[in-house]
């Protein structure tokens, strides 16, 4: 095992990128998968429905259902008088962790990009198209580049 030199800095790799690829710890192979909870999530058998969601910049209302479908996996988000009363389906694989103490459910979007993500149709949630359009909207979110914008 090679050692580290102590005098000399080593930095972290950006968790973004990881040979040219999105990566993220405790998802298999590294890659964003936005239809499965990551291993290190704390999610595994849990019932989430009724632990309030957190963006990376506030609360965005509590969860009205969640799917633990394998590859198919997703939250229901009741938002309140955040958007309206509106609900939001946010893909499984942006839950980072969850805090079964307090309740709450952390995602790895702002509330700017929830709020931009393709409309929730409560008839159209288990459609393909729609699940690509909404798994390719979130996938896209952590690029550099904004997500619509030509590549």
């Amino acid at each position: 095992m090679e050692r580290l030199d102590p005098r000399t800095t080593h930095g972290t790799p950006d968790p973004l990128v990881a040979g040219g690829q999105d990566a993220f710890p405790g998802t298999p192979g590294g890659t964003f998968d936005p239809w499965r909870y990551r291993e290190d999530a704390g999610v595994t058998g849990a019932d989430l429905v009724g632990y309030k969601v957190e963006a990376t910049d506030g609360s965005i209302g509590k969860v009205d259902r969640a799917s633990h479908e394998v590859n198919s996996s997703y939250l229901v988000v009741d938002t309140g008088p955040w958007i309206f009363g509106k609900k939001v389906m946010i893909p499984a694989g942006t839950v980072n962790h969850v805090d079964h103490d307090e309740r709450k459910v952390y995602v790895d979007r702002s509330k700017d990009q929830i709020k931009a993500a393709p409309e929730f149709d409560e008839t159209a949630d288990t459609d393909p198209a729609y699940r690509d359009k909404l798994g390719g909207y979130y996938g896209d979110t952590y690029s550099a580049i904004p997500p619509g914008t030509a590549r």
